[in-house]
């Protein structure tokens, strides 16, 4: 039997109208439920009757986190298309490739991406209707919104069809466009409202990009759901963060952030007087984050509660209870109510506590596939429909899951099979380490040889020979690395994860 899927913004429009919906910082516009619901429509007529768009049809979307942003989102849900969010830090050929890829009616950009977006389109040679979303007049996006008038044909929308894809970085290869579904979100909501306990009566603050999961899924589409209001920040920025956090005249109850947000934010000089505890969710995904960041967060009052999941998992797939934070300090906590995981090793086989192995997925919140690649989609589940995540993790006798590291980080030294996430982890427990990753790189003896690589505070005086001693003192000699390269900043990609492919190697 299909299901089908429902609009929220129309349906929280009728029942609660009034209701604060987004309030969108850099432009302080500030939309009720009415609002949004007149404004998605609006949105909705000008993609059908300007550029064309209909159901299945793809929108791209080259533009820094707004309300805008949202209101585009929302309108493809109403006319059944499918919105493409585009990473806006991608080259103009990548950008092109994923415009020849999706193929898109429509791409809506932003003054700052104009450059890109036309050159993009041209590499790509297809036909889009560009889109002007500039804040204010003059403005094809808003001009459109005010011309539009009339009423949406009424379009019935499976659960199983996409709404979203979402590309990964493609960091190993080609981006792949991972297809996000109704049910996906229906069931991503259902399970952030179950363990974040999000209600009407939440807010939230966006500060990951809405091209990234995290920024979509987590808690901005969840708080929709049930009703709540977020606020929506175009780009982090730590001394702003930390005023949201601590401005308890807002009613911030839930944030997301990457372990380098929050690690950004720890070091601000009033970060040691801020009072945080009165949030009532502060989630950390998309890396583990270090053991040193989540005993700060505890001093302030705040148990991090750090969830895992992926773009192909809509997002979260495990959480830890805030209770356990300490208890199992480290952990990425549960299963959420509807998914369920195992680890395997190499050959697909279930192994038992405390094993590292592969973490696999299944359930209503796992990608149907990746767009336009029967192959690829293949290759990414195992039989019974278990996804294969490409995480090395464990699990130990209580069920809770700890992420180890990336399967393509892990490398081997003398046979022994090294994760960097633990050399990190011992490397923020020395003084003056800001921050840090590392990496295997080639070595005649021993086949790979940990590189850590450190921004350092200027007063702490580390040294090479005194980074190595104290990872050697915390850690098997193996797995202590063998050179220390000091720089001024890490490369981030969009979210503030450390893009460790751009490390040197030689």
């Amino acid at each position: 039997m299909s299901l089908r899927a429902f609009d929220w913004i129309a349906k929280h429009a009728e029942a609660r109208p009034r209701s604060p919906a987004v309030h969108d910082l850099l432009s302080n516009r500030e939309y009720t439920y009415a609002d949004m619901h007149d404004r998605v429509e609006r949105c909705a007529l000008f993609l059908h009757e300007r550029c064309g768009v209909g159901k299945g049809d793809r929108i791209a979307l080259l533009m820094h986190n707004s309300s805008d942003m949202v209101e585009l989102i929302f309108a493809c849900w109403r006319l059944g298309a499918i919105c493409v969010p585009m990473n806006w830090r991608l080259a103009v050929p990548e950008i092109a490739y994923i415009l020849g890829d999706c193929k898109p009616k429509a791409v809506v950009y932003t003054p700052e991406f104009e450059e890109s977006a036309k050159a993009a389109l041209g590499q790509y040679g297809g036909e889009a209707m560009l889109v002007d979303a500039a804040d204010g007049d003059p403005c094809l996006y808003e001009s459109g919104l005010r011309a539009a008038y009339g009423n949406i044909p009424i379009i019935d929308h499976d659960m199983e069809d996409p709404w979203v894809i979402l590309y990964t970085s493609g960091t190993t290869g080609r981006p792949k466009g991972a297809m996000i579904t109704y049910a996906m979100q229906l069931f991503n909501a259902i399970n952030c409202a179950v363990h974040m306990e999000i209600t009407m009566s939440s807010r939230g603050v966006t500060v990951l990009p809405l091209f990234h999961v995290g920024g979509l899924c987590v808690y901005l589409s969840p708080i929709l759901h049930a009703g709540g209001s977020n606020i929506i920040m175009d780009q982090f920025e730590a001394e702003e963060m930390l005023r949201l956090m601590t401005d308890r005249s807002l009613g911030l109850t839930h944030m997301l952030g990457v372990p380098t947000n929050y690690l950004f934010i720890s070091q601000l000089p009033a970060f040691k007087d801020a009072q945080i505890d009165h949030l009532q969710s502060v989630g950390v995904g998309g890396a583990a984050p270090p053991l040193a960041l989540l005993e700060t967060y505890a001093a302030k009052g705040v148990m991090m509660e750090h969830a895992w999941g992926m773009t192909e998992t809509s997002s979260i797939g495990t959480t830890i209870p805030k209770h356990m934070a300490l208890e199992k300090l480290g952990s990425c906590g549960l299963p959420v109510v509807h998914v369920e995981t195992k680890i395997v090793d190499e050959d697909g086989n279930d192994l038992p506590p405390e094993s590292v192995g592969e973490l696999l997925i299944r359930g209503p919140t796992v990608t149907a596939g990746y767009w336009q690649l029967p192959e690829a989609t293949a290759q990414a589940f195992l039989p019974g429909g278990w996804f294969k995540t490409g995480d090395a993790a464990r699990m130990d006798a209580d069920g809770y899951y700890y992420i180890v590291d990336r399967w393509k980080d892990m490398f081997i030294s003398g046979g022994e099979n090294v994760y960097p996430a633990e050399i990190e982890n011992a490397l923020y427990r020395l003084n003056g380490v800001a921050e840090c990753a590392v990496i295997g790189v080639p070595d005649q003896k021993w086949g790979e040889v940990g590189r850590a690589f450190i921004v350092a505070d200027a007063s702490a005086g580390l040294t090479e020979d005194r980074v190595i001693d104290h990872c050697r003192d915390q850690l098997a000699n193996y797995k202590a690395p063998k050179s220390v390269r000091f720089l001024d900043e890490l490369p981030h990609n969009a979210t503030g994860k450390v893009t460790k492919h751009m490390l040197p190697r030689d």
